[in-house]
């Protein structure tokens, strides 16, 4: 049964959302480095500590992200795309059946 959807629209959609996460875990690593540096001062209160450590787990959580956008694509149901690309392809006319 085809889809009434762009399977290809939110494949490329998923990629331009990775491609903006690639770029930005750069700046996530250096931020979780900074964070655990942090957690090195000395005479550090636990309250602070805690909330450091809070830090490092949500930054952490930008692999989150990255599972999110392979679940979408896992939705586009088997051959979508293909099939898609194949109908534009050869013309955007619906078949007469």
């Amino acid at each position: 049964m085809p889809i009434k959807w762009s399977a290809v629209k939110v494949s490329e959609a998923m990629d331009g959302v990775e491609s903006q996460i690639g770029l930005a875990a750069i700046f996530f690593a250096e931020a979780k480095a900074r964070a655990e540096e942090a957690l090195k001062i000395p005479d550090l209160p636990q309250y602070i500590e805690q909330r450091i450590q809070t830090l490092i787990w949500d930054i952490q959580r930008i692999n989150q992200v990255k599972d999110k956008i392979e679940g979408v694509r896992k939705y586009i149901p088997d051959g979508a795309i293909e099939e898609e690309q194949g109908r534009t392809r050869h013309g955007g006319t619906q078949p007469l059946i």
